[in-house]
């Protein structure tokens, strides 16, 4: 475990008769910052969070949080001894209790007095002060989010998990209650874990990404180091659209479809060569190739273009071409990025 990290999961694993739920998953988060875990339905994600909660056991490896080994295979520290605040998509808040009784459930070894205080101080510092004596069947989408998290920071705990916590939301009132939240949460230097399947979630709201598949921890590291140097075809399909095209390096200089790209550091042979929507240029220097359908996307087009049997699809800024029409597309060589083929 690294000198800064308060938690690390060394290849844990978790496997059912006849299916695979998580192996080998790696990572460590640092304290005071949002990490998401990103990944498809069905990889595995929720199932490591269960384990980091310990709600669910490990057959492999190791996971450690402040310095203290909570599972491994044969270990297993109960769920309220860990110091984690767990909060699920449903929120899960309960419904005989009005918001103060639901944030102060688990103080109840508290003495009186500062029980209230530290709820006061919760209901303030997550803005659900005036819904004090509400019920949660009263409560907004977002007003019971705020409530379930104040109810698992109360015991102030090193670590909080929030699994898929945007999901019920909508639109507009989701990017509004996710910033805010998430604005407080780092105002209180709380350490976050945070599961989605959402690719630009994950990236507007994580400080770190840890992307997984079927299982497995693909690669980890900032969002934008995710986006734009992914280390295989799969961590660059779970942050969204992106062409791979098949290239040949010699000497420095990979030749591609769509022209020749520097290739600095890499070997001679084949390549894969990932180039994200807004990295592909209508317009520049390169080969012709024709529009196949245009798509208003907001602040920019989606162009779809077919050179042979490549089927590539262009973010692009400005007015969009003609359907049907040719078209020069290049690459923007600051975008394209090379993996051993």
């Amino acid at each position: 475990m690294s000198a800064t990290a308060l938690m690390d999961v060394r290849d844990v694993a978790r496997r059912y008769p006849g299916r695979v739920a998580v192996e080998s998953a790696r990572f460590a988060l640092q304290p005071g910052r949002v990490a998401c875990l990103l990944g498809p339905s069905g990889c595995g994600k929720s199932t490591l969070l269960r384990m980091i909660a310990g709600l669910e056991p490990v057959d492999e490896g190791q996971i450690v949080i402040n310095g203290a080994l909570m599972s491994a295979p044969g270990t297993a520290v109960a769920p309220e001894q860990r110091g984690i605040g767990l909060v699920f998509q449903d929120n899960a808040l309960f419904p005989h209790l009005d918001v103060s009784a639901n944030i102060g459930f688990g103080l109840k070894g508290m003495k009186a007095a500062p029980r209230r205080e530290r709820v006061a101080a919760l209901l303030a510092r997550l803005h659900v002060a005036h819904l004090a004596d509400a019920w949660p069947h009263m409560l907004s989408g977002g007003e019971q989010q705020r409530v379930a998290i104040a109810r698992a920071m109360a015991r102030e705990p090193a670590l909080l998990l929030l699994d898929e916590p945007f999901s019920g939301l909508d639109g507009h009132l989701r990017a509004m209650v996710r910033q805010a939240l998430l604005a407080d949460l780092r105002a209180m230097g709380t350490t976050v874990l945070v599961v989605t399947h959402d690719p630009e979630e994950a990236m507007t709201i994580a400080d770190d990404l840890i992307l997984m598949a079927a299982g497995r921890v693909l690669q980890t590291g900032s969002p934008e180091q995710c986006y734009r140097r992914p280390v295989s075809e799969a961590a660059a399909r779970l942050l969204g659209d992106a062409t791979l095209l098949d290239g040949t390096v010699k000497d420095g200089r990979a030749t591609t479809a769509l022209g020749p790209l520097g290739a600095p550091g890499h070997a001679d042979g084949p390549v894969r060569v990932i180039v994200r929507p807004e990295g592909l240029l209508c317009g520049a220097d390169g080969p012709a190739a024709r529009v196949t359908a245009v798509r208003f996307a907001g602040s920019a087009y989606n162009v779809d273009l077919a050179i042979g049997d490549l089927a590539i699809t262009v973010r692009h800024p400005g007015p969009p071409p003609v359907p049907d029409s040719m078209v020069a597309l290049g690459v923007d060589p600051a975008a394209a990025h090379i993996l051993a083929g």
